[in-house]
């Protein structure tokens, strides 16, 4: 079973990497639901591919079944995809579509919660897929979305947070620019200045504390850019790690 710390590492470095092929012989219970869906729901939202984003569905609903004890995880990542379709039916002016498309992703997420209402997983799916989708969202529901992207990175924090020197450079950007992102998003300023100091204590001369650092000198730009996703991790791609898996 996979430990806490890898679980985060797995769902967040698929950041800024989508389109790999699955294989169409049964799933190698070696890769995680994660490896497994996560490039194709991204290339959803990222890339606006709705096809690739139907293969991550399909592939869920596979899982489901092949995969019955990681319900609550395959079921937050059906939220993540229902929430990427919203932001899609909302850009393409489908209203009602994207409406429904966001309730439904809400109910993927309570439900998610509720069968493991303890899991850093689901809130590590949660908070990200909001974080990263949120100012896309039709106007009146953005704030309740970063709102709640806020709740989940602090409770991710709260469990990584005394590790956070030994976690991967990846990592620890992504983890303190989530807190930093969602306190700027839900007006909280003096967390959110505390995150961008921590940022820039953390990892001097990365691109994260580059940009916390701008950031801080020209506030009003906070709300227009992220911090977020600012290095590459192509070795866990999920092309890369079937190979690796096959020698």
């Amino acid at each position: 079973m996979a430990t806490q710390q890898s679980v985060l590492i797995i769902v967040l470095m698929g950041w800024g990497a989508w389109g790999q092929t699955l294989p169409n012989s049964v799933l190698d219970t070696r890769l995680t639901v994660h490896t497994l869906v996560r490039e194709d729901v991204f290339a959803g939202f990222m890339a606006n591919d709705r096809e690739l984003l139907a293969r991550g569905e399909r592939t869920l609903q596979r899982l489901l079944l092949e995969r019955p004890q990681d319900k609550a995880d395959i079921v937050a990542w059906q939220g993540w995809a229902s929430l990427a379709r919203a932001v899609l039916a909302h850009e393409a002016n489908e209203d009602a579509e994207s409406a429904e498309l966001y309730q439904r992703a809400k109910m993927d997420y309570a439900e998610a919660t509720r069968l493991t209402p303890n899991s850093e997983t689901v809130a590590i799916i949660i908070g990200g897929s909001y974080a990263a989708l949120a100012d896309r969202l039709p106007s009146e529901y953005r704030r309740a979305a970063w709102d709640e992207a806020y709740v989940k990175y602090r409770k991710v924090w709260e469990n990584e947070g005394p590790a956070i020197d030994s976690l991967p450079l990846h990592i620890k950007g992504e983890l303190l620019s989530g807190l930093a992102q969602t306190a700027q998003r839900t007006g909280r300023d003096a967390e959110e200045l505390a995150d961008l100091n921590l940022i820039i204590e953390k990892m001097p001369g990365t691109p994260y504390a580059a940009r916390a650092e701008t950031w801080k000198r020209a506030p009003q730009i906070a709300s227009r850019t992220a911090i977020i996703c600012q290095t590459c991790h192509e070795p866990r791609r999920l092309a890369a790690l079937t190979a690796e898996l096959k020698k």
